[in-house]
């Protein structure tokens, strides 16, 4: 197919453009694409490289002659610990010594598909009419795709079972080849440690016979380990990644330097369709260092021998755009979020019972609650390294969907993916902003432009101005109280765009920002108001959702559409226990029944935090969550005084399943907590004029030491299979804030960030 051709089918939805509508458009269409697909190759080969002395036992797995062992890794690591957790997994089933253990990032695969994540994300009302057929068909799309995604805490829950194969499989084939040495039945060596022994004295290395190993065969059940001695999963085993964190050889996206290597700086225009009229190239030229202006429709970005001389010269270019439609302001998100309520595009997607005879004439409570959209502010900006020469396209940067990268860099240069290497780094930090990789096309264009390789580095302004937010949101909570001060009605109304649908539109569809938000603005979508599936047993409920276009483009985030959905439940549900005349507390338990683990998580934290009722003065606050089999339970002890928050305590009852590593889950959960904590008191800015009015860090009112007092995060042992954790701890944070300062103040909280900043 010709490249001209290729770029059409896009257009007509049957290329790479192909969105979910178009992968499942009906039960009937589904069997179609079964017949279809069916007839499609389905085996694919592991595509790795090995140098001298390694041997590739499988797609997760190398091993060389001294024994060392590589796994391969194909998700984002992003500070959550994901290149210590999988290979953990492997070692463990393997036998390994952990002090052989090392890390190399997966190419790009349909091995390394996330069809979890995929299957999250693409679900819609025509997949669930097809059941399994629809699971079947999204995933397979997902892996045909080689849709290599970061994100949701899907890591550990999708690739668990292929890294305890892999490192089993290996296991078996090393025992096959020791005891074929041995002369012994393989069913009887074992590995520990790292060492293959026949069970007496006979001992060899893993990597005496790694490479005889991998030519064996398996056989037809591959055994798991038994038994808990030497076993690594579970242990609190020292990340794979802090020694080079610590002593500063760690390399991320701005640390990489090439030969003959020049440093960029890049404008963008406000926010929405804004096109570039004027710079003054002139004026740059008068920066020592500087090198060249380049131009697109869109941006400009100035190249020098230094990123400061660059940035200076960018500055003195002036560069002017003019920006077509009505300028983004806060003033305009809100009206939009209200008048979607009156438009007739929302829909009921989750109900039970029948509302309408119980609101009919009874006394209904009702209160309305808002959130701002919310900032990424990761500790690095957008940033990433390309070398284009002849035929080859070389690109070093952080992404949580590599492939797709990969796609819009080669289609931005007009070359076969092919011909396209994409060198996925650690981020620092990330909470859903890699999942876009805008920052990795324009370094690719930019480097073609000059010849030379370039490091393309956002400033902080360009990452405020440009960043793609978390979801803004308003909701009409209403319900009904009975006799007994049970619930016995409840509805939420929320108005809110999409960010996870706008986001697959722009990295999967190739719509530019303004386009993926105009175009997600059509319909309702259960991403949209994830996290508001009651956890609690009541006889009627339900919840719509209404869809608005507010202007703004948006990006996945750390929780996504949980943390407005349980900022909106949990402060309600606070209201009405106070309402009923009922402890905090009790009210949830009473309808957390049919939901024992959360009801644990919220004893658990009641006990340890010293729960006092919420009487008045206390500054304590409670709220619960669920996430996709993870559970918590937070209590805070918070206070104000004037317009300042600070927060004294901070506890977390946890049900995750078994955890991997219990020390990183700790971590997740903190870092969630905190991530939380910044959405409370901050991380969203007021927009004006298609600008936001703050960029400064310093003014968003976030966190500090300060004010965070004691953080305690308890892991409940279960032993159910592990769940992410990377954003159960988020969600619930803001709702107990809310709640704690209604003791202290009498007044309800119903927006975020708690106190607004001017």
């Amino acid at each position: 197919m010709t490249r001209a051709l290729r770029r059409q089918a896009n257009r007509n939805g049957t290329g790479r453009g192909l969105d979910r509508r178009t992968l499942l458009v009906g039960a009937g269409a589904a069997g179609s694409l079964l017949l279809a697909w069916g007839a499609w190759p389905r085996t694919y080969r592991p595509n790795l490289n090995a140098v001298a002395g390694e041997t590739i036992f499988n797609a997760f797995l190398k091993i060389d002659k001294a024994g060392r062992i590589l796994v391969i890794v194909p998700q984002a690591e992003t500070g959550q610990g994901v290149t210590t957790l999988l290979p953990q997994i492997l070692a463990d089933e393997l036998g390994a010594d952990w002090r052989t253990v090392g890390v190399q990032s997966a190419p790009v695969s349909p091995l390394y598909a996330n069809t979890l994540l995929a299957r999250e994300w693409l679900a819609d009302d025509w997949s669930r009419l097809a059941g399994g057929a629809g699971e079947w068909a999204i995933g397979q799309y997902a892996t045909r795709r080689a849709l290599m995604l970061t994100g949701a805490g899907t890591s550990v829950p999708m690739f668990r079972t292929a890294y305890q194969e892999a490192g089993a499989a290996a296991r078996v084939l090393l025992c096959k080849a020791a005891a074929a040495r041995w002369d012994v039945p393989w069913e009887s060596c074992d590995i520990q440690n790292g060492i293959i022994t026949d069970g007496g004295r006979r001992t060899f290395k893993i990597g005496e016979v790694a490479a005889e190993a991998a030519e064996l065969d398996l056989p037809e059940i591959l055994p798991f380990r038994q038994g808990q001695a030497d076993r690594l999963f579970g242990q609190d085993l020292p990340r794979l990644d802090t020694p080079s964190k610590i002593d500063g050889s760690h390399n991320f996206a701005a640390d990489v330097r090439l030969p003959d290597m020049l440093f960029a700086s890049i404008r963008q225009g406000p926010i929405g369709d804004a096109v570039l009229t004027r710079v003054n190239e002139q004026a740059a030229k008068s920066v020592t260092g500087f090198s060249k202006l380049v131009r697109t429709d869109r941006w400009v970005a100035a190249v020098a021998t230094n990123w400061w001389a660059a940035n200076k010269a960018l500055d003195l270019s002036d560069p002017v755009f003019e920006l077509s439609g009505s300028p983004v302001s806060s003033a305009g998100i809100d009206a939009a979020l209200e008048q979607a309520f009156s438009g007739s595009s929302g829909q009921r997607l989750y109900s039970r019972g029948d509302l309408k005879p119980l609101f009919d004439n009874a006394t209904i409570l009702a209160s309305e609650f808002s959130v701002a959209p919310g900032l990424h502010l990761t500790l690095e900006p957008p940033c990433a390294t390309a070398r284009v020469g002849e035929g080859v396209a070389e690109i070093w940067m952080p992404a949580q969907a590599p492939a797709l990268a990969r796609t819009a860099i080669a289609d931005a240069l007009d070359m076969p993916e092919e011909q396209v290497v994409l060198y996925p780094l650690h981020a620092g930090g990330s909470f859903g902003r890699r999942m876009d990789f805008e920052v990795g096309v324009q370094a690719a264009l930019i480097a073609r432009e000059v010849g030379r390789p370039v490091q393309l580095l956002w400033s902080r302004l360009e990452d405020v101005i440009q960043d793609r937010p978390g979801a803004p949101a308003h909701a009409r909570m209403a319900a009904k109280l009975g006799r007994n001060g049970a619930i016995e009605g409840w509805l939420a109304k929320v108005a809110a765009p999409c960010a996870m649908t706008q986001t697959w539109k722009r990295i999967a569809g190739g719509k530019s920002p303004h386009e993926a938000s105009r175009a997600a603005a059509d319909a309702s979508t259960r991403l949209a108001v994830a996290g508001m599936e009651l956890p609690y047993a009541m006889p009627n409920w339900a919840v719509d959702h209404f869809p608005a276009d507010v202007g703004l483009p948006l990006g996945f985030t750390r929780g996504n559409a949980h943390l407005y959905g349980a900022f909106f439940t949990e402060s309600f549900i606070d209201e009405l226990a106070h309402l009923a005349g009922m402890e905090a507390l009790s009210f949830r338990i009473q309808m957390l029944g049919g939901n024992p683990r959360l009801a644990h998580c919220l004893t658990t934290v009641g006990a340890m935090g010293g729960w006092q009722g919420g009487i008045e003065g206390s500054g304590q606050g409670l709220a619960v969550h669920a996430i996709n089999g993870t559970y918590i339970a937070v209590m805070v002890e918070a206070a104000i005084d004037g317009n300042k928050l600070s927060v004294g305590r901070v506890i977390a009852a946890v049900d995750g399943g078994e955890q991997v590593n219990p020390d990183i889950a700790r971590q997740q959960v903190e870092s969630g907590l905190l991530f939380g904590l910044a959405t409370a008191m901050g991380t969203s800015v007021p927009y004006a004029k298609g600008m936001p009015t703050r960029s400064v860090l310093s003014r968003m009112g976030l966190p500090r030491l300060q004010d965070i007092g004691e953080i305690t995060v308890e892991m409940i042992r279960s032993t159910a299979p592990p769940a992410g954790l990377t954003d159960i701890g988020a969600p619930p944070v803001a709702p107990a804030i809310a709640n704690a300062l209604f003791t202290v103040t009498g007044q309800r909280f119903r927006q975020l960030p708690i106190l607004s900043r001017t």
